[in-house]
């Protein structure tokens, strides 16, 4: 018989993103573990041979797991998952880990426990830095309320899923990766985990690409060329408002609400006009030479436009797929907001194709015990970073109940103060 390629156990599996990239670098998904019903129909459709679960993870056992994958427990090479981000999204609710699906990870976890695979590799939004435990919305925070617990500073989850992460045993390092970086058409941040069970050295991929094409480095994939040669002649789009159209066809490529003329902006904007943020993505038409910002799951919502460059119409599912790097015979389950849903979610193959290269070299290295097996980041500017950020934000003054600037200050020196607790995890323990 032939002999099988390094074994893939992927959770939370969405369309299979992340694991295309792996499979791209020579590893071989044995199962998938998937609850929603027409992302794992989308894989039953492209990989009719792979056994899919479709069941919640807290309803399925590691052993029940490895079963399927035909696997016992230590041979699986690679877990993966990316648990669900919507309590850490910066777009979402913000319920962190007190929100059910902010405590996925944890069950994640388990199944690296349990399963002790040679390697895992976990992904989530970039929003997870800043969660807490407890999310207060800022409406509650300021002059007239309590001091913030401990609990809902930001960035109090990451330092919990960070402890968490040390329970399992493994060498582990993080850090943020920009898809763009490896040649993504697309500049979507995530943050990546990957842990090594032997102490083996594995680390955060080396970009391929960047901004300004540094030496030994290509620039980054512009739009116009990550769409080259794709064939839809008839594009599947969610429709836009007529009120939506007017204003878009008044916008350049590259431009949002602030390229319309000034009498125009507020109306076009609604309340949002009067709200404080970039607000970047407000009637937001793409531009060809640059890589297309991070892709949305409702490409037609009014903070999250996704508008075609040149026609009048938001990027349809396949346009979507291609930025992503699916295959483009890839078939997508479900109506049109389940598609968009699938693909928006998704992490580009191109960044699990760079973390399985790396893998691979890492396993013909095959030097286990060359780290301690602990945890820590790749990048300790991005430590940091994190690290001066404040524990908290408040409202601009004219939003907070009581706006008096002293009031707020004394409030602030309260709950406020540096992320110190994060400077353990940098690789250079002199960071000041």
């Amino acid at each position: 018989m032939a002999r099988r390629k390094s074994s893939i156990v992927s959770l939370f599996s969405g369309a299979l993103g992340l694991d295309l990239g792996l499979e791209q670098a020579g590893f071989e998904v044995r199962v998938a573990v998937e609850c929603d019903k027409f992302a794992a129909e989308t894989i039953r459709q492209n990989r009719p041979d792979l056994p899919v679960l479709e069941k919640r993870i807290e309803e399925l056992t590691t052993e029940q797991i490895l079963r399927a994958a035909g696997l016992r427990k230590g041979e699986p090479t690679i877990i993966t998952a990316g648990p669900s981000c919507q309590a850490f999204s910066t777009l979402g609710s913000r319920g962190s880990v007190s929100d059910p699906q902010g405590m996925l990870f944890r069950h994640f976890l388990r199944v690296v426990r349990e399963a002790r695979p040679r390697f895992f590799v976990m992904e989530n939004v970039k929003g997870v830095l800043s969660a807490a435990i407890k999310h207060r919305p800022l409406s509650q925070r300021g002059p007239g309320f309590p001091a913030l617990g401990s609990d809902e500073e930001l960035g109090s989850a990451f330092l919990l899923i960070l402890k968490e992460l040390q329970t399992l045993g493994y060498y582990v390092t993080f850090d943020v990766v920009n898809a763009a970086d490896y040649g993504v058409p697309q500049t979507r941040e995530r943050v990546l985990f990957i842990g090594s069970r032997d102490g083996e050295r594995v680390t955060i991929p080396r970009a391929t690409h960047s901004r300004d094409a540094r030496i030994g480095e290509l620039p980054w994939v512009t739009l116009r060329k990550g769409l080259k040669g794709l064939r839809d002649r008839n594009p599947q789009t969610l429709a836009l408002t007529p009120s939506t159209k007017k204003y878009l066809a008044l916008i350049p490529a590259g431009g949002n609400w602030r390229s319309l003329p000034r009498r125009m902006q507020k109306k076009a904007l609604g309340a949002a006009f009067d709200s404080w943020g970039g607000r970047s993505g407000f009637l937001r038409r793409l531009g060809w030479k640059r890589p297309c910002p991070a892709l949305t799951t409702v490409p037609d919502g009014k903070a999250t436009m996704m508008c075609h460059p040149k026609k009048l119409r938001v990027l349809s599912v396949r346009e979507y797929s291609r930025i992503q790097q699916f295959p483009d015979s890839w078939v997508f389950s479900g109506g049109l907001p389940q598609q968009y849903r699938q693909v928006g979610n998704a992490v580009p193959p191109g960044i699990g194709k760079a973390v399985g290269r790396m893998l691979k070299t890492t396993m013909k290295r095959n030097r286990p015990g060359s780290v301690k097996h602990t945890l820590v980041c790749a990048s300790d500017d991005l430590i940091r970073r994190i690290s001066e950020r404040p524990k908290t934000i408040l409202n601009p003054i004219r939003m907070r109940k009581v706006k008096s600037t002293k009031a707020s200050a004394k409030w602030m020196s309260k709950s406020n103060g540096r992320r110190s607790e994060i400077l353990k995890y940098a690789s250079n323990r002199r960071v000041a």
